[in-house]
């Protein structure tokens, strides 16, 4: 695990903020796309992405099952068992700072609230929490439990935990 934080600004289909952005840069409309404002590398595809990663980031090279193209299938897979929710674009607000999403990747209820953000093409900062993250002590105290997912919203002030609650915070705040 890398334990990284990341800040996400979602692109989905016919999403008016970010998209136009890739295209400008990397010159197509493919994702994901990393910017990695350290090294001032922009690259396209997964598995060039994590093994990026671990190699300027990590302390190993990229697990096998993470740089191979079966991560690509297997996350292909689970967005569509979903219907390809967070895929469209659902007009928004654009929020004056990024809201923050405390989480891990294998857990189906950070999935949603990540779905959710990326409809509403909310930009926010990915505080990862898996097992060993360096970061689960000081969220614990932070917030009294380890629960995830967990949103903060700096623009309101809001700290929450419950994708259902979430998604419907999102939805009532920044849906225009």
């Amino acid at each position: 695990m890398l334990d990284l934080d990341v800040l996400i600004r979602p692109c989905p289909k016919d999403g008016p903020r970010y998209r136009p952005e890739v295209v400008a840069r990397g010159g197509r409309s493919m994702f994901p796309y990393m910017v990695d404002p350290n090294t001032d590398t922009e690259m396209y595809e997964s598995s060039d992405i994590i093994k990026y990663l671990y190699e300027h980031y990590g302390n190993r090279g990229a697990p096998w099952v993470l740089s191979s193209n079966i991560t690509v299938l297997l996350g292909s897979l689970a967005s569509a068992v979903r219907a390809a929710r967070g895929g469209r674009y659902r007009k928004a607000k654009a929020p004056d700072e990024p809201l923050e999403l405390r989480g891990f990747e294998a857990s189906p209820f950070v999935r949603l609230a990540r779905e959710t953000l990326c409809e509403l093409e909310l930009p926010y900062l990915l505080h990862p929490l898996g097992k060993g993250s360096a970061g689960r002590k000081a969220f614990v105290e932070r917030s009294g439990r380890m629960m995830v997912p967990y949103l903060a919203d700096p623009n309101t002030g809001t700290e929450m935990f419950e994708s259902a609650d979430i998604r419907r915070y999102l939805l009532e705040t920044y849906t225009a």
